[in-house]
């Protein structure tokens, strides 16, 4: 089977491709997969270390302002179905798979005027723009949630499968733990909060933790924190300016991006985070508490209500994202990371909505249409 798979800009799109493409070689070790996306995104980190050929093309997100640089952008993403045609005669998929996202337009609209089988994959609970625009005309569209299926109303067919991560819950032994913090440069006598805001990073999240660290509110816990590829120099530069060093502060491992998030996640005692719903898939899935930030959206509150999940359970905290702050942050951690029990039996609750064997469903969903 010859697939291709369209995902670009954030983690969140990105790595459910991966972990669909990674199920189809699994099955098939003989089936070729290449991902189509941009040059300016995370695909051109994450596909290649997954080990999979990376197209680009030059599309783009539209906005809802007018302005010359939009239109020249619609112009542009109007201009890369040329670059895909070249790209679906040079590879002759059997099958085009969509994750969301803007890179699905020009992708999918070629996929479907050459009659090639189509799946999207929407994580949301609320479809994004590109799969409400090909919701009727894809043979399949997969979802996260039971809830979006009455999002898309005309489509062909909607299944709910859940949500492809590439994360999984580990049984880390104590000396593979001590080299992970060893690696780190932490300790192992301390509890470990893991932050990070997105692939991207988070801008508010950073400020707080950057405020908390300079307080020295930290002294109970260690911390692990991804600023994100963009805010590293950033949050170096501004710990600078206070005499603080990135690589020597007490308790604390500051690193741009998380490569090996699987393990970190699961060696980690309490997540602060963003709560998208790849992100909570995740966490319930490795069986750890949270303390949510839901990125705030004026459209509709996506995030907050992935994170009401977890808190009406009594697995996870919810500060919004205008109330983020240092004192509100420590207030939070300092309130469940000395508690071990307490640690055990939210992350216990966590994980009793774990789906299962997600990327087998969607593994036989492909392969039903492919009959």
């Amino acid at each position: 089977m010859k697939v291709i798979i369209s995902a670009a800009g954030t983690g969140g799109h990105i790595n459910p491709g991966i972990a669909i493409a990674n199920k189809i070689k699994e099955k098939e070790p003989k089936s070729e997969i290449i991902f189509i996306g941009t040059n300016r995104g995370l695909e051109n980190d994450l596909v290649p270390r997954a080990g999979y050929k990376l197209k680009t093309i030059e599309a783009y997100g539209l906005k809802k302002e007018f302005s010359i640089e939009n239109i020249k952008h619609i112009i542009q993403t109007i201009k890369s179905r040329k670059d895909v045609e070249e790209i679906f005669d040079e590879f002759k998929p059997d099958l085009v798979l969509g994750t969301g996202g803007y890179i699905c337009g020009p992708v999918f609209s070629v996929a479907l005027k050459r009659k090639i089988p189509t799946v999207l994959h929407e994580s949301n609970a609320f479809p994004g723009k590109a799969v409400k625009h090909f919701s009727k005309k894809v043979d399949k569209i997969l979802v996260g949630f039971e809830e979006t299926k009455s999002k898309l109303e005309g489509a062909k067919s909607v299944v709910v499968t859940g949500t492809p991560t590439k994360i999984r819950k580990l049984d880390v032994s104590l000396q593979r733990k001590r080299e992970l913090l060893e690696e780190l440069g932490i300790k192992n006598d301390l509890p470990i909060v893991l932050i990070f805001g997105g692939s991207q990073g988070a801008q508010r999240i950073n400020q707080a933790v950057m405020d908390l660290i300079k307080q020295k509110k930290n002294d109970k816990y260690q911390i692990i924190w991804a600023t994100g590829p963009k805010q590293y120099d950033i949050v170096k530069e501004e710990f600078e300016r206070n005499d603080i060093y990135i690589n020597n502060i007490k308790n604390v491992k500051v690193l741009p991006y998380i490569y090996n998030m699987e393990e970190i996640m699961n060696i980690s005692d309490l997540l602060v985070c963003r709560s998208g719903a790849m992100t909570i898939t995740e966490i319930s899935i490795v069986g750890k508490p949270a303390i949510f930030i839901p990125l705030p959206s004026m459209s509709a509150n996506r995030q907050e209500d992935n994170a009401l999940v977890l808190k009406k359970l009594g697995a996870a905290k919810i500060i919004l994202n205008k109330d983020m702050c240092a004192e509100k942050l420590s207030e939070e951690i300092d309130d469940i990371i000395c508690d071990g029990l307490e640690l055990e039996e939210m992350g216990k609750i966590a994980n009793q909505i774990a789906p299962s064997n997600v990327e087998d469903r969607i593994y036989n969903e492909i392969k039903e249409l492919m009959k």
